[in-house]
């Protein structure tokens, strides 16, 4: 227990010395987050005497991972996430001596399918999109587990286009790729019999099924920069691409989202809930680092205040779906004490 205080008073005194060679928040994580985080950056940065803060897109979980790599001006002081932070990285926090943590709740926002304007707008179901996507899918009779032959969408179902399966997406590291995969294919999976069976008799063999997505051209990893996607999307009517709501939002001349089940992702509909595939958003704070780097609290205020986050705030102009004002209140009251985030 000494050598742990002693240790935790070392870190505290090199990080007070260290702190003073930066004067700039810095920040990393979610693609999706970024635009929000972005644009709550640039109006902190003009309206308070603090520089405007350092964000770098790196994907919920290499955000995470740089977030909880210690304490000190070398470490980010906030990390955004597109899903909530695991227990996992919770303990690799407390591991590198960082021992509080506030979580504050940004929003919510859709995940879409979105292609070209260019081409038709289609509907597809959860199971649909599993089996252009899943790296092991039912054999036709459904009956034994194949690698994915699909190679068109007409071979899935002939009310589809006969176009080529061509989908961008995000890496493994990013948050979006995380729910995707939790609220699409996971669901999906579990209505083919012959996976659900699994879950019985190989609890392994299952969730490797669920997650797995097709290597063979089908799904291409795209990196953590979205808007690169939108760009692919263009010149590509046939590709569709996965990205945060908020992409397509403000890219509605180009790009048009696909129905999911007959929901088209809209702001109305992700923010009543008929949309399927819908998430909440996340930002992390390391409580070591306020009062030491300056304007952290400052940027939480900004962040939440109901000009930034509320109904006619000018997050939701840029597409984030807005908390209700019971929710926002709760949430704020939470970041502005830097309460420690509770599993």
């Amino acid at each position: 227990m000494k050598k742990t205080l002693a240790v935790a008073a070392l870190m505290s005194v090199a990080f007070a010395g260290a702190a003073e060679a930066r004067d700039q928040i810095r920040i990393v994580g979610s693609s999706t987050v970024f635009p929000f985080a972005t644009a709550v950056a640039e109006e902190f940065g003009k309206t308070t005497s603090f520089k405007t803060p350092v964000i770098e897109s790196t994907g919920s979980g290499g955000g995470l991972k740089l977030f909880c790599a210690g304490v000190g001006e070398q470490h980010p002081d906030i990390t955004n996430a597109s899903r909530r932070i695991k227990k996992s990285e919770v303990e690799k926090c407390a591991e590198n001596g960082i021992s509080e943590v506030t979580e504050v709740k940004v929003g919510y926002d859709g995940i879409v399918l979105s292609n070209s304007n260019a081409s038709e707008q289609i509907d597809l179901t959860k199971e649909q999109i599993f089996l252009a996507l899943a790296k092991t899918v039912p054999s036709k009779d459904g009956q034994s587990l194949i690698d994915n032959p699909y190679t068109t969408w007409s071979e899935i179902d002939p009310s589809l286009p006969d176009a080529k399966i061509e989908v961008l997406g995000p890496p493994p590291t990013s948050g979006t790729r995380d729910a995707f995969t939790e609220l699409v294919l996971e669901e999906a999976c579990e209505s083919f019999p012959v996976i659900a069976a699994l879950e019985e008799t190989n609890e392994d063999q299952f969730e490797a099924v669920c997650a797995g997505v097709r290597e063979d051209g089908g799904y291409v990893e795209a990196g953590e920069n979205d808007n690169l996607i939108v760009q692919k999307l263009e010149a590509n009517k046939d590709a569709f691409g996965i990205f945060g709501f908020s992409f397509l939002d403000q890219n509605g001349d180009k790009l048009q989202g696909s129905m999911i089940s007959g929901v088209a992702p809209t702001f109305e509909a992700i923010s009543d809930g008929s949309y399927p595939v819908s998430r909440s958003l996340f930002f992390y704070v390391k409580n070591a680092h306020v009062g030491t780097i300056p304007g952290i609290k400052e940027y939480l205020a900004e962040f939440t205040a109901d000009k930034a986050w509320g109904d006619e705030g000018y997050l939701a102009d840029r597409g984030l779906i807005p908390m209700d004002a019971a929710e926002r209140e709760a949430v704020r009251n939470a970041a502005m004490n830097l309460s420690p985030l509770s599993m």
